[in-house]
């Protein structure tokens, strides 16, 4: 796949700081013997993505033990492999604040350097606090036939307690499933929401985060994507398997 990957390993630390506090989100244990960021690896990997960026915060030793040299997903290689790309004090936060990043948007500016250098027409990202086996290169060929800028993987929750979680993101789609219109907080009864795991065209990414870092913006949906939508062209592939999210303790 002509796409190089990109991983979160921390925006929803917050979800669950008691399983947090000495460990980033990725590195949480599921069923005793594989950590959360397995599943955004494996579906990467799966789909033939084989260069991948993890971005990191803060608490990532037991992170970085347990990826090593990426040699279990075929991913200790010269030519691309992973990438860790750890945080630092970037050119848009000012002297006063002094610290990093704290939003998806802002640790995309952060990695800047790294999305210039990739090769690849396409960057997909990705949280990990998400349980799905999702084929992104079914959806790659969506975003492909539809010259998308950018394609949002959508999916419908698997029940849970979400009443707590204000991070989730709404979908609303016409008949061709592109993007009208998202809203932030607790969905409506069988709404569909964002899977956090997206393709967007390299060039295109590199454009809109200079426009964003101009702007001010702050938040990857409610600024970069919504006051863009009737402008740029944007879609969503429906996943219709499985889909949860560790959102509570």
């Amino acid at each position: 796949m002509n796409a190089a990957g990109l991983i979160f390993s921390n925006i929803h630390d917050q979800s669950v700081p008691q399983l947090t506090h000495n460990r980033t989100m990725a590195s949480v244990p599921f069923g005793c013997r594989y950590r959360l960021i397995d599943f955004a690896l494996s579906n990467m990997v799966n789909s033939d993505i084989t260069k991948v960026g993890i971005i990191t915060h803060d608490n990532y030793q037991s992170l970085l033990d347990h990826i090593g040299t990426g040699k279990d997903w075929d991913l200790a290689r010269r030519s691309g492999g992973i990438k860790i790309l750890p945080p630092f004090i970037t050119s848009y936060t000012s002297p006063e604040a002094n610290k990093l990043y704290a939003t998806r948007l802002e640790a995309l500016m952060g990695v800047m350097s790294f999305i210039r250098r990739c090769n690849e027409d396409h960057i997909v990202m990705s949280d990990c606090d998400a349980i799905c086996n999702i084929d992104i290169s079914e959806a790659m060929k969506q975003h492909e036939a539809t010259d998308a800028d950018i394609t949002i993987i959508g999916a419908h929750l698997n029940g849970g307690n979400y009443e707590n979680n204000t991070s989730l993101i709404s979908l609303e789609t016409d008949e061709n499933g592109k993007l009208l219109g998202l809203s932030r907080g607790v969905p409506a009864e069988n709404a569909e929401v964002s899977t956090n795991i997206v393709i967007v065209k390299r060039n295109y990414l590199v454009s809109a985060l200079n426009e964003a870092s101009s702007r001010g913006y702050s938040h990857f949906y409610m600024d970069l994507i919504s006051k863009n939508i009737n402008k740029d062209k944007f879609f969503v592939y429906h996943h219709t398997g499985y889909y949860n999210i560790i959102g509570s303790l």
